[in-house]
């Protein structure tokens, strides 16, 4: 699990620093449709309610014998909190302190806690890369699944950003 915490740690740090380099006009624009059309802001905004729900789970999961979380509606929460009109710095900072206090989470969860397989479990409907819900789960395979979706999103935000005019 180490290795998984000090990627996140790391990709963190990296991205925030060429987030911040990109300027107000970048963050707000849009390339499209859906989630897929969301602006840098607002993607980055997803990404802060990821990390706030699945601050939830991995604590809570430490303190019971299944994984089964709600979802959320992410396109609702996303446009509720208006992050398109949002400062993009402080967006940015609220991103990066929260994941490196998820990364703290991470490093101190208990190994077995971390390994232990669960079921049942609702990774078939929350997970970035779902689990067949007849398959057991790990409290592990969550948190590395979250870095996933985490690094999958950034990707999307820089390639949009290198097709910008």
């Amino acid at each position: 699990m180490r290795e998984v915490v000090e990627d996140l740690r790391r990709t963190v740090e990296e991205a925030a620093e060429r987030l911040l380099a990109l300027g107000e006009g970048e963050s707000e624009a849009r390339r499209g449709g859906g989630e897929e059309g969301w602006s840098a802001k607002e993607t980055l905004g997803h990404l802060i309610d990821s990390a706030a729900n699945n601050h939830g789970r991995f604590v809570r999961a430490q303190f019971k014998d299944d994984l089964v979380f709600e979802g959320y509606a992410q396109e609702e929460w996303v446009a509720a909190q208006k992050y398109q009109s949002a400062s993009w710095p402080q967006l940015v900072a609220l991103w990066r302190l929260y994941n490196l206090h998820l990364a703290h989470v991470m490093e101190h969860a208990r190994a077995e806690e971390l390994a232990r397989p669960r079921h049942p479990h609702s990774l078939q409907r929350i997970a970035w890369q779902l689990v067949d819900e007849r398959e057991p789960a790990t409290l592990e395979y969550l948190m590395r699944d979250y870095v996933g979706h985490l690094k999958h999103h950034l990707a999307q935000i820089f390639a949009a950003v290198a097709r910008t005019p």
